[in-house]
């Protein structure tokens, strides 16, 4: 049965959001890479995600295969995700009013995160159709590593999680740590789960000449330790930031003229969560008498980040927990050496020693000492770097698209 029409649902992110937000990020990077290449494998692709600006039009074409379908559930305008659940049947009915109107069919039904996970679930229950999930982060790995109660996710998500989990056809980790999490800790079925990555797009992700990416950004000569991703205390930024504070007190020999760029997060339209983490943040950064070291630049467009990645010293990522770490992979594309948490996906995808370093998480001192390494071994950071663009390579999103389709394929002979 030839596979002709894909329905995705993203009931809280959506592929057109501005990445660096709270709950913009990874998935979105996913969603609009594989839907785009799908649409130019000629499979039509339409993405139901919450309808969150009234000046956006209820359809848009993403690409001339792939609709973006936003529907109006609850109130408009940006919502805590937690804060979703009660509108789920108002999303699903308006999914229901789009294909009776359209008189559209899908072949199978796609759904990232578990909000989405119940929709398609219900879907399926009235359709037939087979169903496909990522859950892109799991809600008791974030628990593990939360530091207060506040920042746990609730019962009520852990208990839905696991329905959807149970409930779906198949399910694509996007690492084998998250397979054998999924199996062991959840007791999901080996032969339902599907290890696919995430992947990179290596037309825009490259290496670019530092001085000239530099004289791009107006950062002539600056030298400078880069982080990209969302403002939340899941990130680690805090102890990135205790990195700096040691690495400018004990080696001002290599460091001295070295500052730190935090990309992300933006000062509206943020969630209660992320302002309190930024505001503790920058409360960090003045006890730590950091501020002319530590730059905080909000949000930046997708094709201005191969700039940052290529001029930086080392990208580090201290997440206490990253389901992937796409950022990861785009930094490895443009020859940027990494710094990153053992933990997760990071675990997966970078080569310790060989592509930068892994380090423990919560350990400062650690970050801090091979941040210092790289700086003062040049050389290495250059072999790093090569290697980097070598192992990004496999991680190209027409690579993954393939994957994605031969599953798809499985599911609807």
């Amino acid at each position: 049965m030839p596979l002709n029409r894909v329905m995705m649902i993203s009931v809280h992110s959506s592929p057109l959001d501005i990445l660096g937000g709270k709950d913009t990020g990874g998935m979105n990077v996913y969603i609009r890479e594989v839907c785009r290449k799908l649409g130019r494998r000629g499979i039509k692709v339409d993405i139901f995600t919450l309808s969150k600006n009234t000046s956006f039009p209820n359809i848009v074409y993403m690409d001339e295969e792939v609709r973006v379908i936003h529907l109006k559930a609850g109130v408009e305008g940006h919502n805590d995700k937690n804060m979703l659940w009660d509108y789920l049947p108002d999303f699903l009915d308006g999914i229901f009013l789009f294909v009776k109107e359209f008189g559209v069919t899908y072949d199978v039904i796609h759904s990232h995160y578990w909000l989405s996970g119940w929709i398609a679930n219900e879907l399926s229950k009235e359709w037939g159709i087979p169903t496909v999930h990522m859950s892109h982060t799991l809600g008791f790995l974030k628990n593990e590593v939360a530091k207060s109660d506040e920042q746990k996710e609730p019962y009520f998500r852990l208990e839905k999680e696991k329905e959807v989990l149970d409930s779906v056809d198949r399910i694509i980790a996007t690492t084998h740590h998250e397979k054998t999490q999924l199996m062991t800790r959840l007791k999901i079925p080996q032969k339902k789960i599907e290890v696919i990555p995430c992947g990179v797009d290596s037309d825009l992700f490259k290496p670019r000449k530092p001085e000239e990416a530099k004289h791009f950004l107006n950062l002539n000569g600056q030298r400078f330790i880069l982080f990209v991703g969302r403002i939340d205390p899941i990130k680690g930024i805090d102890n990135l930031l205790q990195a700096m504070n040691i690495l400018s007190k004990k080696s001002n020999d290599i460091s001295g003229d070295i500052k730190l760029l935090i990309i992300g997060g933006e000062e509206t339209n943020q969630s209660i969560t992320e302002n309190h983490e930024l505001k503790n943040l920058m409360k960090l950064k003045s006890k730590l008498s950091l501020e002319d070291q530590v730059e905080f630049l909000g949000t930046k467009k997708q094709e201005i980040l191969p700039y940052y990645y290529s001029s930086a010293e080392v990208c580090v990522l201290p997440s206490r927990y990253e389901s992937f770490g796409i950022v990861a992979l785009e930094a490895m594309a443009c020859g940027t050496p990494i710094v990153a948490s053992n933990v997760g996906g990071l675990s997966q995808i970078i080569g310790d020693k060989t592509t930068g370093f892994l380090v423990p998480a919560e350990e400062p001192e650690t970050i801090a000492e091979r941040i210092k390494w790289i700086l003062a071994h040049p050389e290495i950071r250059d072999k790093f770097g090569k290697e980097a663009v070598r192992w990004a390579s496999r991680f190209e999103w027409s690579l993954v698209t393939d994957r994605v389709i031969h599953l798809y394929s499985q599911m609807v002979l």
